[in-house]
């Protein structure tokens, strides 16, 4: 691992020296002053930040730029209150709002592209919100709300909004145009060309990227394939704007999970034989399945297809002056999306070869494991059961936003209606399969050698498959929302202001989830291996068959949310604010698929947010100090495990914290300091209850699972010359729980990561090389989820990506 880290600090600094030319201009700095920045997310109208009553983090194009994040979430670090999860890969990643637990994804915030969702439903199984959305050139800016007025502006957003704003066309043409490339086999190419067909009056913006990589964690295949484009058209006149857009997305992208690793105390080292760097089960070897189905045919998946979502989006916005202070603003959008999941899910921790045939019901030392490939019989010290899980989702989503607003001498009120309906039917078939434990594992087949070939149950694998199609769900879900909301802003002096919402939302959710039985193929005629029936492998024992039989489900809503707020501009530099707000999240949708039957013991999550913030901004100095106390009722807890159950328990919880967020130029802008950090204690109330087994539980009291006190993020930058920058940034992440119960067989340790890169400024030519995880830590940001059982002192987790190098060259025109 050390040779690699020192490997790759030499070739950032080898790649950057070899572009390091004499320039004229200046680079831009790193950050724009705060001062005088305008927000508009979880806003009325667009407002400086400093006389926003919320705490809300913005970043420009050239700020993500200088950060030149990996993914969208490794770019969301950078909000305070937002405990991210990165080591998905590019999708598939999680985001925690101010100590809110959920099984993952988005499920507590809602993430916008220009003020409408990516998906109204950000957490819908296996469809992340970051699976729909990709951060390139075409991003003007970032703006993060946090609590606040969330749920005012959006549905199923109490923890907050998460709003990328695109680029518009302006009189001046203007492009940028990117290469990029890597130690990890990456090619992209970004770019975004914007001006005027008619000035004045008609706009245009189209950009794009695409990118091909072999992935840090070495898979054998292209690990991310893909790109988009999208473009918009902006006609405006006197007293508006219409504003139309369409937006295509094509990428697959690996999505990576956890692997072995062994506990040593309160640390976790790699396991024999596999890299905990850049090793992952994802791998060629195993990337194949092709199995017969119970009810006909065969069942065909392929592991390199990875996260597959092909998104179509088309929608419009129209700003009129209505005359009298009166203003009409409507904003509209399709969104179209057709998703394949590939992913390769631990089956719970590695066992002996022994143990995992004592299991397999194989008695003594009556067992024999071969690989699948060439069929060589082998003595592996350890397997390992891994999930190869095929979930395929169709999914669409039309929703409108129509707001009328009024303008006065002491400030303005906003009425709207929120109309958004959607549907998304997904079916899953999954199966279980038998590895070698290695970072390049093969299949291996398991047979009873005290059996004949012919006998029953003689194998336990059919082509290193041990459960065929254990699992099938065919399932809809569909949401029709119906929201009014009204939201005043008041100035009361020049310096004070009062803010308040109200939303009230009349949604209603219905679906479907079909039977399944069980069935085997020992009958079907079939063979494993063109002589035996399948009456001689027990892998079909337990096969899943969709049924003929629906249950249908129906779930209203109708709740209220509102906000109160003040903010007290001290001076021009120095302002404080308070903020209660009230608000919800409808069932997720496996709380729903879980008690079909009996939708009474399901509830929205309900929340109450208290916050209070000191925010000073001025040219060289920027800092945000924001405590915040929350508290959830009826939060339900839907992991779904490696056997295909789910947890169904539900909990309220607690929340104290505070944020920080700030910025320094110092010495001349020589030397520029980033931070944000998060201190919090979020703990779970009156959770009691009774496990599926029959035990009970009682976590009253105890720390919310994968939820750190701390973590925080530091960035100094230093301005060598007015062309020459370079940088270092720190990412530290406290230690968390992986379960309920707080056990110490489930810790995740501390760890710290550290980024560096530098950059060059020729003319509108710039140069950049960027590292990440430079000295290679092995930094755990969620366990197993799906299986918090261990062996020993193995343990299942997923660390975040080896050391890498990005190096790039940027054309500003």
């Amino acid at each position: 691992m050390k040779k690699k880290s020192i490997f790759l600090i030499a070739a950032t600094a080898t790649l950057y020296f070899n572009n390091a030319y004499a320039q004229e201009t200046p680079q831009d700095s790193a950050k724009v002053s705060s001062i005088d920045q305008i927000v508009i997310t979880g806003n009325s109208n667009p407002k400086k930040k400093i006389e926003s009553s919320t705490a809300i983090s913005t970043f420009n194009a050239k700020e993500i730029q200088k950060q030149n994040p990996i993914s969208a979430a490794a770019l969301l670090q950078r909000v305070p209150g937002f405990a991210v999860e990165t080591s998905g890969g590019e999708v598939g990643n999680n985001l925690f709002a101010r100590g809110i637990p959920s099984a993952g994804a988005y499920e507590f915030v809602q993430v916008q592209e220009d003020g409408l969702p990516v998906f109204e439903d950000g957490a819908l199984q296996f469809a992340n919100a970051d699976n729909f959305f990709r951060v390139d050139n075409s991003v003007s800016r970032l703006e993060a709300l946090r609590g606040g007025s969330g749920s005012i502006y959006a549905n199923n957003s109490p923890g907050g909004l998460i709003n990328f704003i695109t680029k518009e066309g302006s009189n001046d043409f203007k492009g940028t145009a990117k290469l990029e490339t890597s130690t990890y086999g990456l090619m992209r190419a970004d770019l975004n060309l914007g001006g005027a067909l008619v000035k004045d009056k008609l706009f245009f913006n189209v950009g794009g990227f695409y990118r091909t990589d072999d992935g840090i964690r070495k898979t054998g295949f292209k690990a991310n394939n893909g790109g988009q484009i999208r473009m918009n058209l902006k006609y405006v006149f006197d007293k508006g704007y219409v504003k139309m857009y369409y937006k295509k997305l094509d990428d697959r992208n690996t999505f990576y999970l956890p692997i072995p690793l062994l506990q040593d105390g309160n640390t976790l080292k790699e396991f024999p034989g596999f890299d905990a760097n850049y090793g992952t089960y994802s791998y060629r070897g195993i990337g194949q399945l092709t199995i017969p189905q119970a009810g006909g045919g065969f069942f065909n998946r392929d592991l390199e297809n990875g996260i597959h979502p092909k998104v179509d989006v088309v929608g419009g916005e129209f700003k009129y002056d209505l005359g009298s202070n009166f203003t009409v603003l409507n904003k509209t959008r399709y969104t179209n999306i057709d998703m394949n999941y590939t992913g390769i899910f631990p089956a719970g921790a590695p066992y002996t070869a022994g143990d995992f045939a004592k299991r397999s019901g194989i008695a003594g030392n009556n067992y024999q494991y071969s690989l699948v490939s060439g069929g060589a019989v082998v003595n592996p010290a350890n397997v390992q059961e891994l999930g190869f899980w095929a979930i395929d989702k169709k999914m669409n989503n039309f929703v409108n936003d129509l707001q009328f607003s009024y303008k006065f001498d002491k400030g303005n009120v906003t009425a709207g209606f929120y109309k958004s309906s959607w549907k998304s039917t997904q079916y899953w078939n999954w199966s279980n399969i038998l590895t070698t434990v290695t970072d390049r594992p093969q299949l291996l087949n398991l047979v009873d050698t005290s059996l004949t070939p012919s006998d029953n149950g003689y194998s336990k694998t059919y082509n290193g498959v041990t459960s065929m199609s254990f699992l099938i769900r065919n399932s809809q879900i569909q949401g029709s929302l119906n929201d009014v909301y009204l939201n005043l802003d008041y100035n009361i002096t020049d310096d004070w202001s009062f803010n308040g919402g109200i939303r009230y939302s009349r949604d209603y959710y219905k679906g479907y989830g079909v039977n399944t039985t069980k069935a085997n193929l020992n009958n079907s005629g079939l063979t494993i291996d063109g002589t035996h029936s399948f009456a001689t492998t027990t892998a079909d024992d337990n096969m899943s068959v969709l049924g003929n039989q629906y249950t249908y489900w129906y779930y209203d809503v109708n709740k209220v949310s509102y906000t109160l707020a003040t903010n007290y501009k001290i001076n021009r530099e120095n302002a404080v604010y308070a903020r209660f707000s009230s608000g919800f999240r409808s069932p997720n949708e496996e709380a729903y698929y879980n008690n079909m039957a009996d939708l009474s013991q399901i509830k929205p999550v309900s929340t109450n947010q208290l916050e209070v913030g000191y925010k000073y901004y001025s040219r060289t100095f920027d800092v945000a100090v924001i405590p915040f106390y929350s508290t959830l009722k009826n939060l339900s807890f839907t992991d779904v495990f490696s056997d295909g159950t789910s947890e169904n328990k539900f909990a309220n919880t607690s929340n104290i914290g505070l944020e920080i967020e700030g910025y320094t130029r110092l010495f001349n802008n020589i030397l520029e300091v980033t931070f944000n950090g998060t201190i919090q204690n979020p703990k779970y109330k009156d959770f009691s209850g009774r496990n599926a087994d029959g035990s009970t539980f009682d976590y009253d009291g105890n720390v919310v699972r994968r939820m750190p006190k701390f973590y925080f993020n530091i960035s100094p930058a230093v301005n060598i010359t007015k062309e020459w920058r370079a940088y270092v940034s720190m990412n530290y992440y406290g230690k968390r729980f992986q379960n309920e119960g707080n056990t110490d067989d489930n810790i995740l340790p501390s760890f710290t990561e550290f980024g560096a890169g530098m950059s060059y400024q020729l003319g509108k030519i710039r140069f950049a090389v960027d590292g990440t995880n430079i000295f290679n830590t092995i930094g755990i940001t969620e366990g197993d989820p799906r299986s918090t059982t261990s062996v020993g002192n193995i343990r299942m987790a997923r660390p975040i990506m080896g050391a890498a190098a990005r190096a790039s060259i940027t054309l500003d025109f």
